[in-house]
């Protein structure tokens, strides 16, 4: 629950123990099964950034679907969007804070079960974006590294080798020597047939007495299958406790822009609208640059003017920013261009009569839509998002 004082969150919810662990990072595996919540104190900009930034991923997940994209179109699509959003190195990175990465990935994934626990369609559509978004994660981990997750995990499977009787449902090479080499250095799990559906369902496993014997190769299912079946459990149990944040003023409008987003099938740019069509990020150092090479008259005026007297009138704030935001500048960078900007004026002032305008028109605050700069009604959406922040007179 948030604390008024100071403006944090605790995130909590009932899970079973995660995994223990181990040497010096909070976060030893890049793999996570999120059964434990964050039990610790978040602001209230990184409780809504971390979520928007996976919402983007998981949203273009949707989308890929949508487009009928293949599984390798797929994975290349969500590895760009992880590396932009929501970076994942390898534990044996050590250039990199890895455990401040697996964070706002643990927080992020947690804030969006509170949105999307609310209703069956939620609920359906998130663990399906979530478990692709764990495949193609398990698919690009190291060898060694996906070994060691899953054995720090009691998956309850029972490990076989050398049953002959699994020898006539063995799908190996076709010449007989060479498949009878491959079977006899093949792992064989024995697990209830109900944790691997999809693998009864091809007749990829041997079946008896209830139990699916599945040889190594195909041991990612029941592995996705478990992922699926505790997210889908956790979100029962998450739903049934939301009622408690009825009262929480500050998060409750956050989770209702989330989960309406995403049932509205918001793309993988939104709030940023303009951010794939440029690449990279935009940076604030950047603008003075673009301004002067490839702004349209209109707003590389609003920008000579701005440099010229460190300040602009609230109309012209408002189309100048939407403008930057549809190129692509991300809102801390917005806070970053428009601080340097009115140079003249204290901190104090800024964060008090500027600030709020700003995460307003990225859809952070009041009303919190997503307000874009669209060529034919720019100047209607100004108006209304100029009235709903009250300064239009």
């Amino acid at each position: 629950m948030f604390k008024g004082a100071d403006r944090k969150s605790t995130i909590n919810d009932r899970a079973s123990p995660q995994v223990s662990n181990h040497g010096t990072l909070l976060y030893p595996y890049r793999l996570n099964f999120y059964d434990t919540p964050p039990m610790y104190d978040v602001t209230v900009e990184e409780f809504e950034i971390y979520a928007l930034d996976r919402l983007r991923i998981l949203a273009e997940i949707e989308s890929s679907r949508a487009r009928q994209r293949s599984w390798e179109e797929l994975k290349a699509v969500t590895s760009t969007q992880c590396t932009k959003y929501l970076p994942l190195n390898a534990t044996s990175a050590t250039s990199v804070d890895r455990d401040s990465e697996r964070r706002k990935d643990h927080l992020g994934h947690f804030v969006l079960r509170l949105a999307f626990c609310r209703s069956e369609e939620l609920r359906r559509r998130f663990v399906e974006a979530e478990l692709t978004l764990f495949k193609v994660r398990y698919e690009s981990d190291g060898y060694s590294e996906r070994e060691s997750f899953l054995s720090s995990r009691n998956f309850n499977w029972i490990p076989l080798k050398y049953r002959t009787e699994l020898f006539g449902s063995y799908q190996g090479p076709k010449s007989e020597p060479e498949r009878m080499e491959s079977f006899e250095s093949e792992r064989f799990y024995k697990v209830k047939w109900s944790r691997v559906p999809d693998l009864v369902q091809k007749r990829k496993v041997f079946l008896k007495g209830g139990w699916a014997y599945v040889p190594g190769r195909e041991q990612s299912s029941i592995v996705f299958q478990e992922f699926q079946v505790q997210l889908e459990k956790a979100l029962e149990v998450t739903a049934r406790s939301l009622p408690r944040l009825d009262e929480d003023t500050r998060i409750i409008p956050i989770l209702n822009n989330l989960s309406q987003g995403f049932l509205a099938g918001v793309p993988s740019d939104w709030g940023v609208a303009g951010r794939e069509a440029m690449g990279d990020d935009i940076k604030a150092e950047m603008v003075d640059e673009l301004a002067q090479k490839h702004f349209p008259l209109c707003m590389r005026t609003l920008h000579e003017n701005l440099r010229k007297d460190h300040h602009l009138k609230h109309f012209g704030r408002l189309q100048y920013g939407l403008f930057l935001k549809v190129l692509g500048l991300p809102i801390e960078e917005a806070i970053l261009f428009w601080r340097r900007s009115f140079s003249r004026i204290t901190d104090d002032k800024f964060n008090k009569e500027y600030k709020y305008n700003i995460r307003h028109s990225y859809g952070l605050e009041g009303k919190r839509a997503n307000y874009a700069a669209k060529s034919k009604s720019l100047h209607l959406d100004l108006l209304i998002m100029g009235a709903h922040i009250g300064i239009i007179q």
